[in-house]
């Protein structure tokens, strides 16, 4: 995880009581990661982070592991859609990847 985040351009960290609670990492238009704590997931945080990488970096795009329910339906739900599908991920791994795009 550390090597990715030094990967991307711009990291949004967002803290509550001054201690960091999730981040996006943002590459051009794509949405490169989004985490959130657990104990902080289904408080708007996730959805703050996404749109402040919408209005500000003009992100469109995010490719995410199948497997993943939870941030499937979480895309899908803010108005993702499925475009593409790979039964590897970008590294050759064998995960199911999504590419999703913002309509």
């Amino acid at each position: 995880m550390p090597q990715a985040i030094g990967e991307v351009p711009f990291l949004v960290v967002a803290e509550q009581e001054g201690m960091p609670v999730a981040f996006a990492g943002i590459k051009g238009q794509k949405l490169e990661m989004l985490f959130v704590s657990a104990e902080n997931r289904g408080k708007g945080i996730g959805k703050r982070l996404l749109q402040y990488a919408v209005d500000n970096h003009g992100v469109s795009e995010v490719v995410v592991n199948e497997q993943n329910a939870q941030a499937v339906g979480f895309y899908l739900h803010v108005g993702f859609v499925i475009c593409k599908r790979s039964d590897v991920d970008e590294q050759g791994n064998p995960y199911p990847i999504l590419y999703m795009k913002r309509v």
